[in-house]
C-alpha cells in the first residue's frame, strides 16, 4: 500500500518483502537482530518500490535526532567562526547536524536544545551564567569550547592556553624595549585570566602594567584606547604599547590612536589576541596571538563524540598551545632602535 499521496510506506514495503512491519522497522534501525536474508529482502523491496526514508523518522526510530546544539555567546565575534570551522567538519563526518543558537538573543538556548532532544551540546565562548548548562549536562553530553569555568564546575572544557599566549606577546613587547605596557582587558572569566597573566608577565619582565577593563568589542577598545593614550599632559607617562584582550578590541585601540594623531607602531605598538580574520586583513596587519581556534573546535567536536559513545567519561580541561604572529603593528618604542 501507499499513502494518499502515492508514496510507498513501511506497510507496502513489508507486503512486497513478505515480512511484518516491525521487521521493516528493525531494518531501518539497523538492528543486528535481523537475518541477512530478510534484511536483503526488505532492502530489495524498498528499492523496487522507490521507498525513501524520512531522515527525521529514522532518527526518532533510533532514539536520536542526529543533531548537535551549538550555543554561541556572540555571533559578531569572528573568533567563533574559526572555532566553528574546526568543529563542524568533525560533527558532519560523524553524521551529525550542527544547529546554531546565540544566547545574546536566545538566553534559554541550552534548555531549548535539550527539549528538542539534540544528541549533544557544545557551548562556544563565555556565557553569563553556566547554571542552565550544568542542569542540561546532567542528562545530555556537553562540551565547553574556548572558555574557563569556576572551580567546582563539572563540565568538559577545551580552550587555548591563555596564560601561555599572553606570555608570548608580553615577551615580544619587552624584547622590543617596551616597559610601559597597557592592557585593555575583558571582565569575564577569559578576560580576567588574560588580565592576570598580563600583569604577572609584565612585572616579571621589569615593566609597569597599566590596565583598563572594558568589554571585548571594537567600541569598548576605542573608548579605552582614547582614555589610555589621550592625556597630552601626561605624554611622558603614556604607554608605548597596548595589548588588547582580543582582536576586535585591538581594532578599536588602533582607531583611537588614529583619532589622536598617533602613528602605529612608531608612537605606540598595538597587539591583539585570537588572530582572527580581522588581524589578518592587509589594511590592519595586527600582531596577535593565534589561539588555535580551529584546533579548539576540532578537539571539542572529538570530545563530544567520545562522550556520546561513553557518557560516563571523566570531565577535564584540555588546553591547546598558542603561537605569536608578529605583523606590522608592533615595533620598538619611540627613541629606541633595534640592534
Amino acid at each position: 500500500m501507499s499513502d494518499p499521496g502515492g508514496r510507498p510506506t513501511i506497510r507496502s514495503v513489508a507486503a512486497r518483502a513478505g515480512v511484518s512491519k516491525s521487521l521493516v522497522s528493525l531494518v531501518l534501525q539497523e538492528s543486528p537482530k535481523v537475518s541477512p536474508e530478510r534484511r536483503a529482502a526488505v532492502l530489495s523491496a524498498m528499492d523496487e518500490l522507490g521507498y525513501r526514508l524520512d531522515p527525521t523518522a529514522r532518527s526518532l526510530a533510533q532514539g536520536r535526532t542526529r543533531a548537535v546544539g551549538l550555543v554561541l555567546d556572540d555571533l559578531r565575534n569572528p573568533w567563533f567562526v574559526d572555532v566553528l570551522d574546526g568543529l563542524r567538519p568533525v560533527l558532519r563526518a560523524a553524521g551529525l547536524r550542527p544547529v546554531l543558537a546565540e544566547v545574546r538573543s536566545e538566553p534559554e538556548a541550552p534548555q531549548t536544545f535539550a527539549d528538542l532532544r539534540v544528541d549533544g551540546l557544545v557551548v562556544i565562548g563565555t556565557l553569563p551564567d553556566l547554571t542552565l548548562v550544568e542542569e542540561v549536562a546532567v542528562h545530555l553530553p556537553v562540551v565547553l569550547a574556548g572558555t574557563r569555568t569556576p572551580p567546582g564546575t563539572d563540565l568538559d572544557v577545551v580552550a587555548g592556553d591563555d596564560p601561555a599566549g599572553v606570555g608570548l606577546v608580553v615577551e615580544h613587547l619587552l624584547a622590543l624595549g617596551h616597559r610601559r605596557i597597557a592592557h585593555v582587558g575583558g571582565s569575564g572569566p577569559v578576560g580576567r585570566l588574560r588580565r592576570e597573566a598580563f600583569e604577572a608577565a609584565v612585572r616579571a619582565g621589569g615593566g609597569t602594567p597599566l590596565v583598563a577593563v572594558a568589554e571585548m568589542t571594537e567600541d569598548a577598545g576605542h573608548r579605552a584606547g582614547l582614555a589610555l593614550l589621550g592625556d597630552a599632559r601626561r605624554a611622558a607617562e603614556r604607554p608605548t604599547a597596548v595589548l588588547a584582550a582580543n582582536d576586535a578590541c585591538a581594532v578599536g585601540v588602533l582607531a583611537a590612536a588614529a583619532d589622536l594623531g598617533l602613528d602605529v607602531p612608531a608612537d605606540v605598538s598595538v597587539a591583539g589576541y585570537d588572530d582572527t580574520s580581522l588581524a589578518r586583513l592587509r589594511a590592519v596587519s595586527l600582531t596577535s596571538v593565534d589561539n588555535a581556534a580551529r584546533e579548539v573546535g576540532r578537539i571539542a567536536g572529538e570530545r563530544l563524540l567520545a562522550r556520546l559513545e561513553d557518557p560516563e567519561l571523566p570531565v577535564g580541561l584540555r588546553l591547546v598551545a598558542p603561537r605569536l604572529v608578529v605583523r606590522s603593528t608592533t615595533a620598538p618604542p619611540p627613541g629606541r632602535m633595534t640592534g
